[in-house]
């Protein structure tokens, strides 16, 4: 299985295009508070998301709460700009995390000393001047890479 991480994620339709994803792949959502959006059946509701139910998705109430989950990976790669290190170097395996900033400041600096710079990857584009992909885009690109490389789910 593959767990993507949203650490803080901000934007809700963000949120609800990588839990369509995870749904679609039986990859599992961990999204880690505060969020900046409430999730509750009219919201969920009005975005069309139905497949939420379906979702194997869990809340923590922060980074230390994740750390301690019984129900989290074995290991973390967290995506940011701040390496040069290219997903595409990269060995996923079965029970990996890919983790993901939030949309406004990415991932903190604590975070990232944490995890460490062997544990740091990035999407490389063509263009110096922008920054980096939207987070929806970025979490499909990077968790179906890494099901390529561990093998898809039965069904895919």
């Amino acid at each position: 299985m593959l767990h993507i991480v949203l650490f803080q994620p901000e934007i809700p339709q963000n949120t609800g295009n990588i839990g369509r994803m995870c749904a679609l792949t039986r990859s599992r959502l961990h999204l880690i508070h505060p969020l900046g959006y409430v999730i509750n059946d009219r919201n969920l509701r009005r975005a069309g998301m139905d497949y939420w139910k379906s979702l194997d998705v869990h809340e923590h109430a922060d980074w230390t709460a994740f750390r301690a989950s019984k129900v989290g990976p074995k290991r973390l790669w967290l995506f940011t700009t701040k390496t040069t290190r290219s997903f595409w170097n990269t060995a996923f395996a079965d029970d990996d995390g890919l983790v993901f900033g939030n949309e406004g400041s990415g991932a903190p600096t604590w975070l990232h000393n944490e995890l460490g710079e062997a544990a740091r990857v990035t999407i490389p584009h063509a263009n110096a001047e922008l920054r980096s992909l939207n987070l929806s885009t970025a979490a499909g690109v990077a968790a179906y890479e890494a099901l390529r490389q561990i093998g898809l789910p039965q069904g895919l």
